[in-house]
Formats: structure tokens, C-alpha cells, sequence
């Protein structure tokens, strides 16, 4: 399909496409970027491409969406399909942001927030088959709470041929210490600590594991065995495995939230995800409310005497530092045309979140995934976190 027609140079139109836009929610962040600037104050930078046309499939009572939209002149419509042609028949935009995050939408037996990221991507690409264009498109957080969906969207963008980013804020937030895993070498363990809920926060500390793991010698190779443990089992893992208790206890050393006390005490239902790779490499990603709320990640590389290890910096309030560093990537992929990263990470993450859960349900059995076993990809050698973090006034440092 045809490439956007907007001429180089010129600022980028992008339609945001999104479950509910209220005060703290995803679209706040990352819609609230473009139209008040990366501080969110009204003030220079801002991105460099502009909201102009909106869907909101719900408003709440907090709704945002309407007083933004009259306050900076962006068009609501009442269809995805008209967001995207500005109100007439065919793509009228250069990109689209699809923000299914944050609503009133049930759940299933998995604890999994049933959000229609998967319907909403299939209007976007409905508009994009009948115009015989298509555009980039960021999907925030997972592609789909089910495996299956996940992948039907990355086969669908490469049907249509064009770029997809997605995921999470927290691989490109702020490091402390700046470092990433060395590109190219093979890797042993990987041990990432999170808190928060098994789906909401799951994906995210999922795919910061994914994110320093998937920079191995050969890269990404998947995944061949998914199981979750929780309470005493997690415990006992951590306890009767070596590489765990070391990675842990390394990881936790970066967080800046750590409790006081004795992590039993403070943690009432803990968590992990492990996750055996085709390659040989373990992984284990722990969700530790109670104890942490932060992101901290150690990997042990091979022919290396210390572990890599860091704290991925989240900004606790706003103008959530993190979101800036997400949409920085997305205004990459506007502009070139190219995604930084593979949305086969994305894809992946989701993937495994959805086995995990999946091995819960089924009394934490461990799950063979020949699914995720064919899963290939190469990430590029570039570090994409952001290299500078925010001073006392809580507004970014460095440039955009």
C-alpha cells in the first residue's frame, strides 16, 4: 500500500483512536504530550506531529476528551472510520495512535481487562484496506489480551505493509545506571521486579524483561515453556534456585522505593513469570507489591563477571517523564516510517502474559508454548531509553 502524502517537513497528522481519556489515564499522557507539550504545561518542546481528529469509544464522568478537543480545535468523531478520514470516505492522516487502555470493560477467569484493542485495530486497517493506504500505527501496552489476536495484528500490518510500534513505557524510561545489555552476546539469566496487577503491570514488567533479553547473541529465538508461581511457590523458586536469589537480590539493590523489612511480611500474594527461552536462557519476572514500585532488572551475560543490571525509572507523577521518552519512538516511526524496535517484542510479551496466566488457571502448571517457540526477531544494536530523566521541578532535562 501507498506511504502518507503529507510532504516532508510538514507536521505529521495523527488520529487517536482511544477507549477513555480522564485525568491520569494512558491517552492523558500521551495525547496530553501533543497538545500541551511534553511537560504538559503549555509550553515548548512539543512533538512534532499533531492530533488532529479524535475517538473516544467511552466518556466518563471525568472525561478530559471534550474539553481538550474545544480547547485546542481537534475534532471529535463519532466512528473510528471517520477519525481517520477527517470526516470524509478515505485516510486523511499520517498516522494513528491506538490508546485501548483505561474504561469500563469486564474481565475474564484470567484476570485479563477484556479491552478491544483488536476490534479498534480492525476498523483502523478496514479504513486503510478501503482507502488502499495504509499509515504507521502505535498500539499502547499489549497488542490483545489473547495470543492469537496479538498475532493476527503483526500479520495484518505486515499484509498491509506498514509500521507498527508497540508496548510499554517502561523498556525506553530513563535508566539509572544508563545502561543497556551488550548487543550480540549470549545471555544466561534475567531476572526483572515490578508490583501492581497480574495483567496491568504484568505486561510491563514482561517487557522490560523482554526488552534487555531480546539484545542476545542470534536474537530473539522464543519461547518454549511458560509458568506462573505464586505465594509459597514463588517463594520456594526464588529460595531453591541460585541465579534467582543472586539476580533478585542484584536487582533490588537499583530500586528506590524498597520497603523496610522482611519481604515475606511485606509481600501478601507475590509472583513470578517463568520463561524458558529456545536458547537455553532463563527467565523470571516477579511482581513484588508491597516491597517495590519500581522496575529493576539484572541479567547475567556470559564471559562477564558482573551482572547488568538497573532501575528503569518511572516517573511517579506528572507529566510522567516515561510517556515522553514512548512518544519519542512513536515520532520516529511518524517521520521515517520505521519502527525503532520490533513489534514482534510486543507481539511476544503478550504472548507469554497470556500463557502465564493462562498456567495460573490451570493450578500453575508449567505450559509447552510451540506457539511462541516459532516467534523470530532481530533488534536492531541502538539503546532507545532515554539517556537524561527530569529535575526538581519535575520537567524533563536534555532534549527532545
Amino acid at each position: 500500500m501507498a506511504a502518507a502524502a503529507t510532504p516532508p517537513g510538514e507536521n505529521k497528522k495523527i488520529a487517536a483512536i482511544i477507549t477513555e481519556y480522564r485525568p491520569g489515564s494512558h491517552a492523558d499522557v500521551i495525547v496530553g504530550k501533543y497538545l500541551e507539550g511534553f511537560n504538559q504545561d503549555q509550553r515548548p518542546p512539543y512533538p512534532r506531529s499533531k492530533i488532529v481528529s479524535m475517538f473516544t469509544e467511552q466518556v466518563p464522568k471525568d472525561d478530559l476528551s471534550r474539553g481538550m478537543a474545544k480547547k485546542y480545535k481537534v475534532p471529535i468523531f463519532r466512528t473510528v472510520q471517520e477519525a481517520l478520514a477527517l470526516g470524509g470516505e478515505r485516510l486523511a492522516v499520517d498516522g494513528v495512535l491506538l490508546i485501548g487502555e483505561h474504561g469500563e470493560y469486564p474481565s475474564n477467569d484470567k484476570e485479563q481487562k477484556l479491552y478491544p484493542r483488536f476490534e479498534m485495530f480492525l476498523k483502523i486497517t478496514d479504513v486503510f484496506r478501503q482507502s488502499g493506504r495504509a499509515v504507521p500505527v502505535f498500539n499502547d501496552k499489549h497488542l490483545s489480551f489473547s495470543w492469537r489476536q496479538a498475532k493476527r495484528m503483526v500479520e495484518i500490518s505486515r499484509e498491509l505493509k506498514f509500521p507498527m510500534l508497540a508496548g510499554s513505557s517502561a523498556p525506553v524510561a530513563w535508566r539509572v545506571p544508563s545502561v543497556d545489555t551488550p548487543f550480540g552476546e549470549q545471555q544466561k539469566y534475567a531476572v526483572a521486579i515490578s508490583y501492581s496487577g497480574l495483567d496491568i503491570y504484568g505486561f510491563h514488567v514482561l517487557e522490560a524483561l523482554q526488552a534487555v533479553v531480546d539484545r542476545r547473541r542470534g536474537g530473539e529465538t522464543g519461547v518454549r515453556a511458560v509458568q506462573c508461581l505464586e505465594n509459597q511457590a514463588c517463594w520456594n523458586f526464588i529460595d531453591q534456585n541460585g541465579w534467582v536469589k543472586r539476580l533478585f537480590e542484584l536487582a533490588l539493590t537499583h530500586s528506590t522505593t524498597r520497603k523496610p523489612g522482611d519481604a515475606k511480611a511485606l509481600v501478601k500474594t507475590p509472583t513470578v513469570f517463568v520463561v524458558d527461552y529456545n536458547d537455553g536462557l532463563r527467565g523470571a519476572a516477579f511482581l513484588m507489591t508491597g516491597m517495590v514500585e519500581d522496575f529493576t532488572v539484572a541479567v547475567d551475560v556470559e564471559g562477564r563477571a558482573a551482572p547488568v543490571s538497573t532501575l528503569m525509572n518511572l516517573q511517579p507523577g506528572r507529566p510522567h517523564h516515561h510517556f515522553g521518552c514512548l512518544v519519542q519512538k512513536m515520532e520516529s516511526m511518524f517521520e521515517t516510517g520505521k519502527a525503532p524496535y520490533p513489534v514482534e517484542r510486543t507481539m511476544l510479551t503478550s504472548g507469554i502474559l497470556d500463557f502465564a496466566l493462562e498456567s495460573r488457571i490451570q493450578g500453575y502448571k508449567k505450559l509447552e508454548t510451540p506457539e511462541l517457540a516459532r516467534v523470530r526477531y532481530q533488534t536492531p544494536n541502538a539503546s532507545h531509553f532515554c539517556k537524561e530523566g527530569w529535575g526538581p521541578d519535575g520537567k524533563r532535562l536534555g532534549a527532545v
